[in-house]
């Protein structure tokens, strides 16, 4: 069921606040990677290329949040998971092996020059996923 006919609606309430934060996310690592990739792609290629699927996750959570419905919820859950997978992987490898990010990315010590914005993030997009998910139930009941 589409969200214009009643299905689920994942930008009212706090789902308005996510999508505000995702698309502060998307405009601070898209624009961040596309300077670094054109101006010194070669000084830190891994870091800036992260940075960058980084802003390409954030732009398609938005995208799928904005969206809404079931399957969009769907479609942000699994998105949301591997965020967090990902932040998770590089937070723990810029700790173990720095030398490997000679520059930082989004995710670079759990978003740390974020404000660990990228590591609350989906955690709490997955809390209001399920929520959203949980509410949708209970109206069908």
């Amino acid at each position: 069921m589409s969200a214009a006919r009643g299905g689920t609606r994942l930008i009212s309430g706090p789902g308005l606040l996510l999508v505000w934060l995702y698309g502060v996310m998307v405009v601070g690592a898209v624009s961040r990677s596309v300077y670094q990739i054109a101006t010194e792609f070669d000084r830190a290629p891994l870091a800036y290329s992260l940075s960058a699927v980084a802003g390409l996750v954030y732009g398609f959570i938005t995208y799928t949040l904005v969206r809404g419905g079931e399957t969009a919820r769907r479609v942000a859950v699994a998105c949301c998971a591997a965020e967090l997978v990902g932040v998770l992987v590089v937070g723990t490898w810029t700790l173990a092996d720095p030398s490997a990010f000679p520059d930082a990315t989004v995710w670079s010590d759990y978003g740390m020059g974020y404000l660990f914005i990228p590591v609350l993030l989906p955690l709490s997009a997955l809390y209001w996923l399920r929520r959203a998910r949980t509410a949708e139930a209970v109206q069908e009941a």
